[in-house]
């Protein structure tokens, strides 16, 4: 393909390629030349004009297919465009020479079709030459593309194109009259007689072209009747001619469409004689076709237009709905009604924003009190007219009232301002209607109520209470009980989409009206009807409240069911034999709504239904199955019961599908007898069927594309479904009034009975079949195959497709249960069945029997068996010669080996493949094409890698069949659409070889993905973009985004939704790869658009970019798969450029769509005078942005997008928070930084958190709190002291305060809540009275709750109060835990600020403590209420988190903040609460010191709230006992959390810092103390926490904890070791008595003891972070040595060691001696680690630290000094020095070690020999080190530990020192000697002091060598002289004697003291000649 990339067509090449080749490789060049031409140089083109003119001659002589065609027409214009345009007259005459030749071979025509497409003169003459439709086609594009290019220009050719136009608008071929409305509406741009003079004749050819059209046609007429109609009403420009018709009124146009409507295009708008047709029946296509001309027609005027004309736009629809030709059936009706909601619903629900549809709304409710006031009027007149009334106005209001109830759920919260405006009344409106004689009206009243309970759920409550309360006071009345009974039913179950829900106790009061209606239904005849169908209704929508309501109302229930069903078959036998009809119509209505209500009981509460609860409904449903084939008494007159019979045979068939066969097994043969009949009975053969609502569910979807356009995904699918149903009566929703109670967010639809009933026996009978004995299996299918042998023509049809269906859902059934069809005598009538359906000329039909055999052969499993039906399938398609037989088999043959694991045989793939190919090229039969072209990408997605070598010829195929397929037949370009999406999928990433195959056939790709986006089918297109998304998946280089892109954006405002789901679809792909390039691509096509055709969309991406136009796309789409894929690109779109340089333009684009709203919320109740947060900060809506009037939902997400940038931030650059880094690099770099966004941000928050909407409160709330946790830590760089938040404390006030408001919903507030303890917790503000402002909310709240949660408990579920109370106490106990941190009241604060829930706790340390008491100040005016709710809150925590065996120990009358009926829905909300709650009460607790007040009640902390006032029993307890259970509350929680897998790190720490508390309080100390199984139990808890979570804060907290436990066991060792010693009178005895772990015995028991609990806890971190320690372990892991040991690592090994040291000390004497080996070699061995290995830092130094420390600790221990274990300890104690002092190190920590040994161990351990002599021989190898200050240590540690060492010290004489630090060593041994002569002995102090003065008289210098004498030297000369002469008059008698036995240490001595004498001499003498000033003025400041 590469060389077709050239200006000229390179014909050597392309003669060298065989015939199908040469036409890709043209198409291929005709492409690179239309993309060339442009791009060219002018001289270039001209000097080969006429060498491409010929060559592109000579490819339109060569019979090009369609794509080619366009193509070469294209390249023409453009060559003559931009070359020599003189020469285009000789090819215009030759097109013309070819249109007038005569051939009409197969092989001329499309030579002659491809010169139509330049030719405009004599074309209207063509039109009736050729035979074939596509040349009618072709002309009728060409014609449109002449328009185009002409414009204005064409004008005298107008008249002669709407003419021939005319004629093709009605055309036989749906694709003729596509065309021709394409070229009127190109023609309607300048022929103005179109919209004026001859309006009325383009219309009434419409509505011809309307009748009998595919959706396609429809959709296409419909763009042009509605483009003229907005034409002739908002005129383009001035009519022509006076003689013209001037602009039409709105009136005039909908009287055109209500025309067609009514009348059809015959004789439409005629003389009057015409009218006396109108009685004939008007197609369903040409109303249906009317209805989206009238959606185009409003959508081209705009919204602006419908909201000025919304009253009279309304009021002509509600005129064609009520007209009596548009309900002449209940078919009529239900599609007009159907008609009229889709034109409100498309243009009210698209058009308008948020402020426009609540004014719609408005005049909707008006319109709705016009039609009721009329009903209302003629109450008492004349009845027949009043019927006809009902009739007409019951259409309009059921309209009216659907449409009302669909714009307020789109509206939710955002419509309050409609029910507290009085003008309209809407509720007293819509309330009025369930009055409504007519059963639609009332029905659609209570629907509409329903919506407005979802939207606002707070009405929900109110309202139910009006309608119940209505019901009993007007229950004597028919249309009361059953308008408000429906009413309350569909108020009940709103709540299924309202997570706050009802109170429970409404349940109670709906269930108690139920039984009231059921009661009374016997008592009057009049109205037993209704009222038993309002309380089944209400029962049923009870159920729907889900089994924590209904298990406490199942016993009623069950009572119910049995009382309206007989209480034996015998009895129901009587039953039969009297009754009249009105009596058993009653009966059944009664039985039916009870197995209605069983139904939702097994939907909605499917736990509950336990075998019990089975077992006491068998009773009554053996009687109401054995009630099916009995007969009941029918009326006189019309015999008809049968209507109620069909609903109690339908509600059986609901229910039985639902329940477990083995239940009714006893019915099996009537059930099935009675299937079979409705099935294929007499009966039902004369009754409509309408396969499309049938069938679609039990085919494949993937086939199901191959029906038509019928079942494609469209936003016309609301209409076009009605095309079918309408032919069986119309769905509608009084069809079924308890479809009010189902799941769904849009009105409900539901079939007409017999419909219903068919496809309810069609599930059953797949359920049910297989539990059937084998031989009535057989005869059962047999009689199925009779029966349609039978029967011929439409009665054949009828029950082939029941049949069928049957058969399908059965096989469906059994292949998703792997289960077994039987004995093979039912394989042959089953393969008959469908073998049958496959030859059926029913699209639907074929697909289905297609699908079923695949499930045969699944069900089967036999491979024998699915050879022969291959066979069977070859075999008919040689002797098949209709085209629906060919192919049913084609697409069988695909679908066979769809659920057997694929196609694994070769020679079967070959077969399949040779039959496929040769279907696929019957041109003949298009259908046939499609079908099997649709097999063979069955057949390439099951065949796998088994395919791979058929790839190459079948991308041949497909390409040829796509250069070559006709226009007119798009359904074959969709299968090879799917053909081509299944070979891309079929060879993935081979395609990115670079092979020339691999290549080839990836150009064969490009190509035929080209071929298909210059599809006019949207389809077709939808799935081209789905195979460059697929290729771009597997191959990403060799898509062309640059061509891709503009491409995807020109179709996001397609009108197909299909082609718009594609896009969405691609782009998200994209966008996750390569979203920066996706953008730059999507403004090209701005760039490039002509300007005349760009639209809104282009304006946004010119504005805005890609991304506003996805927002603005977001905003318009209703599609949940459209909308999530739109928001998921815009997501990857976001997280790769907002950090990277486009930071701004995404916060500006939140903020535009955030603003974009026609009414801002304002703080309305702020009083100016005062000093309000509001009056500073208005969010109002900014003017002039580039959205308009979104909705909130689409705010919602902009909000969303603003979190998602802030979390995006935190991992990017650090300047994002920190101003002043970020200030400074803006200053040198074009980079942006979230920080300097922070108003935008704020702004934004504000506007959300303050809107309309509750869900985008919500959001905006958490953006908030985002905000304030990421930014409050930022200080302010121009004011110092301050942060940058500081400035936005009045924005969050005004932001926090609508939450709190009376009516605020409880998550509203909640989420607030959270909310203001951040903002408290952040310490921004630090003025008291700044605080105070949102302290008073909080305060509010805190009263709401003391009071019982206000309002909320009345008007939502008490679990929503339980929320709402619990995120209150959340929030005054994190701002608790915040004031008792600031304030400085907790002892160890060092580790909490490592722990604490967010980083700006410990923040503003200058102000803090100001700010910390003042806040604790305001915090304990309410700590007396909080702490009692406090603990209650955890009290019901605790009950909460009990296991599910002890569910009978929770109060039967429920907690403190919750009720029995809620415990499921509470516990979610305590188990997210509950954390800080305990941490603030123990803080609370630690305050108090446990020691209560006298104010403090004496009960355990149970508040007087109302779920608990009364339940104070019992008797008084003692403050012992209350803290005692205080305390085992807390700690019960924390270790029932620990324990758990839970891994919230916030919970964590929570837990651990509330037992930290408690343990710093000496009365938890005590109990814990005392209690050594609770001890030990809190070291196991610890011990698995160590294990199991890797945070090295929390492993800190651990050891902490375990200090603490250890201290308190300390305490109790020595009080009673005190205790013992007081009472014995042995204070002076050196034996104390035996306490402690051990005991006489020394042992300690694992899990038993608590000092073996502290050495596994204290092993467990040793080992893993010094594995060396471990004999085992030791050289395995490379992790543990020093150098990988991180500072906390350093302090956790520390803490450990710490712990070792003290546990002796809670040892007995035995016992201490059975621990001391293994503390000993623990710290030993540490110590070793640390100092032999290089480190580096000052975490391995504090660990060496610690170690001495602890080492210390354990040598001066008092079990050292205990007679019983002296002995023990000692000879321990000389082991361990005796490791210490093995060779192997000289580090000075060594040293320090053995000195520690020696000056703190006994000299029972320190003097036996050898280890003196070791520990002096070790220093004195030490001596020679280098560093004098190790030299200084050895000196010292010799002389204080062995008194020894005095070798050292002479050899200063002979090497004097040199440097300061030789010089400190020095003196440090001197200091050393005078210490050991003040501790000698004094008798033996004259020896020592006789060592000590010859040394330091040694060190002085002489006069000579003073002189000279390093610093250093004659430093140590001046101390040795001061020592000497204080020394000297101390030891008088030693000096004396030395001085006279040693001359010359006499003369030395002589010498320095007259040396000295003589300088203070010197000094003395020069002092009195200064007479400077004592202070020195400085003079020089350089």
């Amino acid at each position: 393909m590469e060389r077709a990339h050239s200006l000229l067509l390179n014909e050597e090449a392309c003669s060298q390629l065989g015939e199908h080749q040469r036409a890709a490789f043209v198409f291929e060049w005709l492409n690179h030349l239309k993309k060339l031409l442009p791009a060219a140089e002018r001289d270039d083109v001209r000097r080969n004009q006429r060498r491409l003119v010929e060559q592109l001659c000579g490819v339109l002589i060569g019979s090009p297919g369609p794509p080619t065609r366009w193509l070469l027409a294209h390249c023409l214009a453009l060559l003559y465009n931009l070359g020599d345009p003189v020469t285009a007259a000789l090819s215009v005459d030759r097109c013309n020479d070819i249109i007038r030749s005569r051939d009409d071979s197969p092989s001329g025509l499309p030579t002659r079709l491809a010169s139509v497409t330049k030719v405009l003169k004599n074309l209207s003459e063509d039109l009736k030459d050729p035979d074939d439709s596509q040349g009618r086609y072709e002309i009728m594009k060409c014609l449109e593309k002449i328009l185009r290019g002409l414009g204005v220009s064409a004008a005298p050719c107008h008249r002669d194109v709407y003419k021939a136009a005319r004629t093709c608008l009605v055309d036989r071929s749906m694709a003729v009259r596509c065309a021709a409305a394409e070229c009127l509406l190109e023609l309607q741009r300048e022929a103005v007689f179109l919209w004026t003079s001859e309006l009325e004749n383009v219309a009434s050819l419409c509505f011809r072209a309307f009748d009998g059209s595919n959706p396609s046609v429809r959709v296409s007429v419909a763009r042009l009747l509605g483009t003229l109609l907005a034409a002739a009403v908002e005129p383009r420009q001035p009519a022509a001619s006076p003689r013209q018709r001037g602009r039409s009124s709105l009136e005039e146009a909908m009287d055109l469409l209500s025309g067609g409507f009514l009348r059809g295009g015959a004789g439409f708008l005629r003389a009057s004689g015409d009218l006396l047709k109108g009685t004939s029946s008007v197609s369903k296509e040409v109303r249906i076709g009317v209805t989206q001309a009238c959606v185009v027609f409003t959508s081209l005027l705009g919204g602006s237009w419908l909201e000025s004309n919304f009253p009279s736009f309304l009021s002509l629809l509600m005129d064609l709905a009520s007209h009596g030709r548009a309900t002449q059936t209940a078919g009529d009706a239900a599609m007009t009604r159907r008609c009229v909601s889709f034109v409100l619903r498309s243009t009210l629900g698209c058009l308008l924003g948020e402020k426009a549809q609540t004014d719609a709304a408005k005049h909707i409710c008006l319109a709705v009190a016009t039609q009721q006031r009329a009903v209302d009027s003629l109450t008492e007149g004349n009845m027949e007219s009043k019927s006809s009334l009902d009739v007409s106005a019951s259409q309009q209001l059921v309209c009216c009232l659907l449409e009302l109830g669909a714009l307020i759920q789109g509206l939710g919260s955002t419509a309050t301002p409609l029910l507290t405006d009085s003008s309209p009344g809407l509720l007293d409106t819509v309330v009025s209607v369930l009055l409504h004689p007519a059963s639609s009206a009332s029905l659609a009243a209570a629907w509409c109520l329903r919506c407005v309970a979802v939207a606002m759920p707070s009405q929900g409550s109110p309202l139910l209470d009006r309608c119940t309360e209505r019901l009993v006071t007007l229950k004597s009345s028919p249309e009361a009980v059953a308008g408000y009974g429906a009413a309350v039913a569909a108020l009940v179950a709103a709540v299924q989409h309202c997570p706050l829900g009802i109170p429970h106790t409404k349940g109670m009061l709906v269930l108690g009206l139920a039984e009231d209606l059921l009661r009374s239904a016997s008592q009057n005849s009049r109205i037993s009807l209704q009222r038993t169908q309002a309380g089944w209704l209400l029962v049923s929508s009870l159920l729907t409240l889900g089994p924590a309501v209904v298990e406490h109302h199942l016993s009623r229930l069950l009572l119910l069911w049995r009382c309206v069903f007989p209480a034996s078959l015998r009895e129901q036998e009587m039953e039969l034999r009297r009754g009249d009809y009105f009596t058993w119509q009653v009966t059944l209505e009664g039985r039916a709504g009870a197995l209605c209500a069983m139904k939702n009981l097994l939907l909605h509460c499917r736990e509950l239904v336990t075998d019990d609860i089975i077992g006491r409904l068998l009773t009554p449903l053996a009687c109401a199955v054995a009630l099916l084939t009995k007969s009941v008494p029918r009326h006189t007159d019309s015999g008809s019961v049968l209507r109620w019979s069909l609903v109690y045979r339908l509600r059986v068939y609901e229910l039985l599908a639902l329940l477990p066969p083995h239940t009714y097994q006893e019915s099996f043969g009537l059930v099935m007898n009675q299937l079979v009949w409705d099935l294929s009975g007499q009966d039902n053969l004369n009754q409509p069927c309408s396969e499309l609502l049938l069938l679609p569910p039990l085919c494949h979807q993937d086939d199901l594309q191959l029906v038509g356009p019928a079942l494609h995904a469209s936003d016309h699918r609301y209409i076009e479904e009605q095309l079918h149903s309408s032919i069986v009566g119309g769905a509608s929703l009084d069809n079924d009034a308890f479809s009010l109670c189902e799941k769904s967010e849009e009105a409900p639809a539901p079939l007409p009975p017999p419909v219903a009933l068919t496809a309810a026996a069609i599930c059953l009978f797949g359920a049910l079949y297989p539990h059937v004995i084998s031989a009535q299996r057989v005869k059962i299918l047999e009689t199925f195959v009779e029966t349609v042998n039978q029967l011929k023509g439409q009665r054949q049809q009828t029950v082939q497709t029941h049949v069928c269906a049957a058969l399908c859902s059965l096989l469906k059934h059994q292949g998703g249960a792997r289960g077994s069809l039987g004995p093979e005598e039912v394989r042959p009538p089953a393969l008959v069945l469908l073998l049958g359906a496959l030859e059926g000329l029913s699209p639907v039909l074929r697909c289905l029997a297609a699908e079923g055999l695949a499930r045969l052969v699944q069900v089967v499993g036999d491979p024998v068996f699915t050879v022969s039906v291959s066979l069977l399938c070859f075999d008919r398609l040689k002797t098949a010669r209709d085209a629906a037989s060919r192919s049913g088999f084609a697409l069988a043959l695909g679908a066979l080996h769809r659920y057997t694991g694929g196609i694994s045989s070769p020679q079967h793939l070959n077969t399949c493949l040779g039959v496929l190919f040769t279907l696929s090229q019957d041109s003949t039969s298009p259908e046939v094409q499609t079908w099997s072209l649709h097999s063979l990408a069955l057949v390439v997605d099951l065949s796998g890698g088994l395919y791979r070598t058929h790839a190459e010829p079948s991308f041949t195929l497909v390409l040829r069949l796509l250069l070559a397929a006709p226009p007119t037949h798009p359904e074959v370009h969709r299968s090879l659409g799917r053909c081509l999406h299944a070979l891309i999928t079929c060879l993935g990433p081979d395609l990115q070889g670079d092979g020339a195959v691999v290549s080839g056939l990836r150009s064969t790709c490009l190509v035929a993905c080209e071929v298909m986006q210059d599809s006019l089918d949207s389809v077709v297109q939808a799935r081209a973009i789905s195979c460059l998304q697929q290729l771009h998946m597997f191959s990403p280089p060799h898509v062309n985004l640059a061509s891709l892109v503009p491409a995807l954006c020109a179709h996001l405002c397609s009108s197909s939704l299909c082609l718009r789901r594609a896009v969405g679809a691609c782009l998200r792909q994209l966008a996750q790869l390569e979203a920066v390039e996706v953008c730059v691509h999507a403004v090209t096509l701005v760039k490039e658009s002509p300007r005349r055709e760009r639209t809104q969309l282009d304006v946004t991406l010119k504005e805005v970019g890609l991304e506003g136009a996805l927002f603005t796309l977001l905003d318009r789409e209703s599609d949940p798969g459209l909308r999530g894929d739109i928001q998921e690109t815009l997501v990857h779109m976001m997280a790769s450029s907002a950090t990277s340089g486009k930071l701004g333009h995404w916060l500006k684009l939140c903020k535009d769509v955030l603003s974009a709203t026609t009414g801002g919320f304002m703080d309305e109740e702020a009083e100016p005078a005062r000093d309000d947060d509001s009056s500073v900060f208005k969010a109002g809506p900014e003017s002039g942005g580039p959205f308009t009037a979104l909705r909130w939902a689409t705010r919602r997400f902009a909000v969303e997008c603003v979190c998602r940038i802030v979390a995006q931030c935190e991992t990017a650059d650090p300047a994002h928070f920190d101003t002043a880094l970020a200030q400074e690099r803006r200053l040198h770099e074009s980079t942006d930084f979230l920080v300097l966004h922070l108003g935008d941000l704020v702004r934004m928050a504000f506007m959300a958190a303050t809107d309309h909407s509750d869900q985008l409160r919500l959001a905006g709330l958490q953006t908030l709190l985002v905000i304030i946790r990421r930014f409050s830590a930022i200080p302010e760089p121009e004011f110092p002291g301050h942060v940058i938040l500081e400035q936005y404390q009045a924005n969050v006030g005004a932001a926090l305060r609508p939450a709190f408001s009376a009516d605020a919903p409880p998550d509203v507030t909640a989420k607030a809540c959270q909310v203001c303890s951040a903002w408290i917790a952040s310490g921004v503000v630090s003025d008291l009275r700044d605080l105070r402002r949102v302290h008073q909310l909080l305060a509010s709240s805190l009263a709401k709750v003391q009071v019982g949660g206000g309002g909320s408990g009345q008007l939502y579920n008490e679990a929503a109060a339980t929320m709402e109370t619990l995120a209150v106490l959340k929030a005054w106990a994190e701002v608790y835990v915040v004031a008792v941190q600031r304030s400085g009241q907790k002892e160890r604060p060092d580790w909490t600020a490592d722990l604490s829930f967010s980083s700006p706790l410990a923040n503003h340390s200058s102000g803090s403590e100001s700010g910390g008491a003042g806040l604790l100040k305001l915090v304990q005016s309410d700590l007396s209420t909080l702490s009692h709710l406090w603990l209650s809150a955890l009290q019901d925590y605790g009950l909460l988190s009990l296991p599910q065996e002890y569910a009978s120990q929770l109060p039967e009358t429920g907690g403190s903040f919750y009720t029995a009926e809620t415990v499921n829905q509470a516990r979610a909300h305590y188990s997210s609460s509950w954390a800080p709650i305990l941490h603030a009460t123990s803080l609370w607790l630690h305050s108090t010191g446990f020691v209560m007040s006298d104010d403090t009640p004496v009960y355990l902390s149970r508040p007087a709230t109302p779920t608990s006032m009364g339940n104070m029993g019992g008797g008084a307890k003692t403050p012992e006992d209350v803290n005692a259970e205080r305390l085992h509350l807390i700690l019960g929680i924390s270790v029932q959390f620990l324990c758990s897998p839970d891994d919230q790190m916030e919970n964590i720490t929570s837990c651990l810092r509330s037992l930290q508390a408690l343990l710093d309080v000496a009365w938890p100390r005590t109990r814990i103390g005392n209690d050594q199984v609770l001890s030990v139990e809190l070291l196991s808890v610890l011990h698995r926490l160590l294990v199991t979570r890797e945070s090295s804060c929390v492993h800190l907290a651990v050891f902490d904890l375990l200090r603490r436990i250890i201290t308190s066991s300390q305490e109790l060792v020595r009080e009673r070791r005190y205790s013992a010693e007081v009472d014995d009178g042995a204070s002076e005895k050196e034996t104390l008595p035996e306490f402690g772990e051990g005991r006489d015995t020394g042992g300690l028991i694992p899990g038993r003891s608590l000092v073996f609990g502290a050495l596994e806890l204290c092993l467990c971190v040793l080992v893993r972070k010094l594995p060396q320690l471990s004999p085992k372990l030791a050289g395995t892991s490379p992790g543990g040595s020093v150098w990988s040991l991180t500072d906390s690592d350093c302090q956790l090994v520390a803490s450990a060691l710490c712990v070792l040291s003290e546990l002796p000390s809670i040892c007995s004497p035995e016992g201490s001696v059975s621990v001391l080996p293994t503390v000993l070699y623990l710290l030993l061995g540490v110590f070793r680690e640390m100092v032999l290995q290089p480190t580096a830092g000052s975490g391995p130094a504090a660990v060496v630290q610690s170690a001495l420390r602890a080492l210390k600790v354990v040598l001066t221990s008092p079990m050292s000094r205990q007679e019983k274990s002296r002995g023990a300890w000692s000879q321990l104690l000389r082991a361990a020095l005796s490791s210490l002092l093995d060779p192997g190190g000289d580090h000075s920590s060594l040293l320090t070690a053995l000195t520690v040994f020696l000056l703190s161990a006994g000299p029972d351990v320190c003097t036996v020999e050898p280890l003196p002599a070791l520990s002096l021989q070790r220093f004195r190898a030490s001596m020679d080190a280098k560093d004098p200050l190790v030299s200084a240590s050895i000196i010292t540690s010799c002389l204080l530990g062995l008194g020894g060492g005095l070798q050292s010290l002479p050899k200063v004489e002979r090497s004097r020192p040199q440097s300061p630090e030789e010089l400190v060593g020095v003196l440090e041994g001197v200091r050393a000697m005078e210490a050991l002569v003040q501790a000698a002995d004094p008798s033996q102090r004259p020896q020592l002091v006789a060592v000590l003065l010859p040394l330091l008289i040694s060190f002085l210098l002489d006069e000579n060598a003073l002189g000279s004498a390093p610093a250093a030297s004659r430093s140590l000369h001046q101390a040795a002289l001061r020592d000497l002469m204080r020394l000297g008059p101390q030891h008088s008698a030693v000096f004396r004697s030395l001085v006279s036995s040693a001359p010359p240490l006499k003369s030395r001595l002589e010498a320095a003291v007259r040396g000295n004498q003589e300088s203070l001499t010197a000094k003395a003498r020069s002092s009195p000649a200064k007479s400077s000033p004592s202070i020195t003025l400085k003079t020089h400041f350089l």
